[in-house]
């Protein structure tokens, strides 16, 4: 009997090394979860038989060390969660290996091919859609025509008063400019993405009061404002920043005939600018000393080209293209599970559901129990080597132990032959 019970002894500790070998090779790999080896008693009736490995429990719930990348496409998780992918038989497999690229075929691919899922967006809309497969749209984005701009900036209550003089403008004779105390041009898109210059001639009128007269590529066009100003406090009163916002409609652009080439040399056949073009002048004040400008931009875009992705914190997934515009096209989800220590290892540092582990509730990154992201940092593997090695020890030292009862027994039974 004490033959059997210290073989069984062996067989157990083969097993566990089996466990430990795996952590030790896998000490490494990005977002692997170490295995302990759990020995259990064999009983046959009410006698003691020898042991075995009852069970093995993965640390799913321990992080492992995180490390930066600095590449945006990686992403580790702070917290619960596993990243949802969808494999070529259409399994749904989980992973904390943050790793994603953009596939040939236009969809966010993790480092094992797996389309990763998550919920779309449809720019400019920031209602997601449902959950699926994340689509990129990898081809050229359409232009968007201008129709918002935004001035903040101090006008300076120790300008000089002047008179703007429109009478005489063209593209080629720009406004004297003893008429204007200051000029800022903004870049503005038509309809087919080309670039136009709004330039804004502000004038002080009376003390508190600055005219605002606008020109398009050179060419007067009408929406000229004043803009109104409390003197004792330097803030704006009209338009009302409080009531109005502070926006001043220029009116309709595309109204404007553009086919004289001579005047409009930048638009091209059919293009038009946005109607009831508006700007917004919140945050202007009328203080002494330099005019200065804090803001000065517009809508719109010209068309571009995809040219790669970006991960955002809260799981966005962010397109960039050649115009410089940035489109969040989709937000990865992340799975947890009532008990994600039963979920079944596969290859590929992922795992699959199982009954016991129940099924997977999917959420964006931070929602719920949902764990957040961070950007360009992958995490590692949890296993630590001085307690695997420790293990190592042990196991040998009950290695040795058995044998010894093996051979002791051995010697016994030769004995006793011996002696009969």
């Amino acid at each position: 009997m004490s033959f059997d019970i210290a073989l069984s002894g062996i067989q157990a500790i083969n097993d566990s090394l089996d466990v430990t070998s795996h952590n030790i090779a896998n000490a490494g790999t990005y977002g692997y979860k170490s295995s302990r080896a759990n020995f259990s008693t064999l009983v046959a009736g009410n006698q003691q038989t020898g042991v075995k490995v009852g069970s093995i429990t993965q640390s799913i719930g321990l992080a492992g060390g995180i490390l930066n990348t600095g590449n945006t496409k990686d992403a580790s998780i702070n917290g619960r969660g596993f990243f949802v992918t969808r494999a070529s038989d259409n399994t749904l497999q989980y992973t904390r290996v943050g790793i994603f690229n953009a596939s040939e075929d236009g969809y966010l691919t993790d480092a094992s091919g797996r389309k990763v899922q998550g919920r779309s967006l449809t720019p400019p809309s920031t209602t997601l859609g449902a959950e699926g497969d994340l689509k990129i749209p990898t081809g050229q984005i359409p232009a968007v025509v201008s129709q918002k701009a935004n001035y903040v900036g101090n006008l300076s209550s120790d300008w000089s008063i002047t008179t703007y003089d429109a009478s005489t403008v063209t593209p080629t004779t720009p406004p004297d400019p003893s008429t204007y105390n200051m000029a800022k041009t903004t870049t503005m898109y038509d309809t087919l993405g080309g670039k136009h210059s709004l330039t804004q001639y502000f004038s002080s009128t009376a003390p508190g009061q600055v005219a605002v007269n606008y020109t398009l590529d050179g060419n007067p066009i009408p929406g000229n404002t004043t803009l109104e100003f409390d003197t004792n406090t330097g803030q704006m009163t009209v338009p009302d920043p409080l009531v109005a916002k502070g926006v001043v409609t220029l009116g309709d652009l595309s109204a404007i005939d553009t086919s004289d080439a001579t005047l409009w040399p930048k638009f091209t056949s059919g293009a038009k600018m946005g109607n009831a073009v508006t700007i917004d002048y919140t945050g202007t004040s009328y203080f002494a000393g330099e005019a200065t400008t804090a803001t000065n931009n517009a809508d719109g875009y010209a068309s571009g080209t995809y040219q790669g992705i970006d991960l955002g914190s809260d799981g966005s997934v962010i397109a960039k293209y050649s115009n410089g515009e940035k489109q969040s096209i989709g937000k990865i989800v992340l799975a947890t599970f009532a008990d994600e220590g039963a979920l079944t290892q596969i290859s590929d540092t992922s795992w699959v559901e199982s009954n016991s582990s129940g099924p997977a509730n999917t959420d964006v990154a931070g929602v719920g129990v949902n764990g957040s992201l961070s950007v360009a940092t992958l995490e590692q593997s949890n296993v630590d080597i001085t307690s695997e090695l420790v293990g190592l020890m042990t196991s040998q030292r009950n290695y040795q132990a058995n044998s010894k009862v093996i051979q002791t027994e051995s010697t016994m039974l030769q004995s006793l032959m011996q002696a009969i």
